[in-house]
């Protein structure tokens, strides 16, 4: 099968700063979009995914003039929504927005009815998140990293953590946090980062492992405390929140 659009039609959807992956694609045949292209998100409104996805909407419209429709396929860790994107027709009019758990469920989920190398192709990179360790302050009294740290160490399984999914980057961050600190945290896995924020906020779930992007207007809002982001240096949104390798983390990136 031939699993690609024409150059042009590439460069143009770069130019609306595109997707990720188109599902089982094959040559468009005259000018392209000649119709609305669907876009795949395979998470809930609300979450990471779904806030890149919808800027990116309204700037394909106004370079392409056709619309991107954007379709929420949330659950299993992402491989949902995947598996529909792999399925459609390779007509080029299907798109996919992977993201970190694209790459990790083979290893999750042995069983996926899709290959992630030969039913998708890789359009282009569309942004490049930090995460960030985020609590509900009204149920975590902390307000560092170092106390947050301490008060798990000394109340194992006291406090859990939500994530987008079982093998999603919320769940691997969660989890290489808890080996790193020597801590123990009870994972609670989420239809989506959106379900997830919200039960963080409502108060259900004490700490979660978000990326930046979902999470910047919660903190910015005071509805959530951010403690640490991942990698070597501050974030420049966020530069009264110290960076991993400020805490005694240089490996959490």
């Amino acid at each position: 099968m031939n699993t690609f659009i024409h150059r042009r039609d590439a460069m143009r959807l770069a130019a609306a700063g595109a997707a990720v992956l188109c599902g089982g694609m094959v040559r468009a045949q005259g000018a392209w979009p000649a119709k609305p292209v669907t876009l795949v998100v395979p998470f809930p409104a609300g979450g990471g995914t779904d806030a890149f996805a919808r800027p990116l909407s309204a700037q394909f419209s106004k370079v392409t003039g056709q619309t991107l429709v954007i379709d929420n396929r949330g659950g299993a860790g992402g491989t949902l929504g995947a598996s529909i994107a792999a399925k459609a027709a390779g007509d080029g009019y299907t798109l996919f927005m992977g993201a970190v758990h694209h790459a990790i469920a083979p290893s999750i989920y042995p069983k996926l009815d899709y290959d992630i190398e030969k039913d998708f192709v890789p359009i282009m990179l569309l942004a490049n998140a930090p995460q960030v360790v985020v609590v509900n302050p009204k149920r975590v009294t902390q307000t560092t990293l170092q106390e947050f740290v301490a008060y798990a160490k000394k109340n194992p399984a006291k406090m859990n953590y939500g994530s987008a999914g079982a093998g999603t980057s919320h769940h691997l961050a969660g989890e290489l946090f808890k080996q790193q600190t020597g801590t123990f945290i009870t994972h609670i896995p989420y239809r989506g980062a959106g379900p997830m924020l919200q039960d963080l906020i409502s108060g259900n779930v004490d700490v979660c492992f978000d990326g930046l992007g979902s999470s910047s207007a919660h903190i910015k809002g005071g509805r959530i405390k951010a403690l640490m982001v991942s990698g070597s240096k501050r974030n420049p949104a966020f530069p009264d929140v110290p960076c991993a390798a400020e805490v005694g983390l240089p490996d959490y990136t």
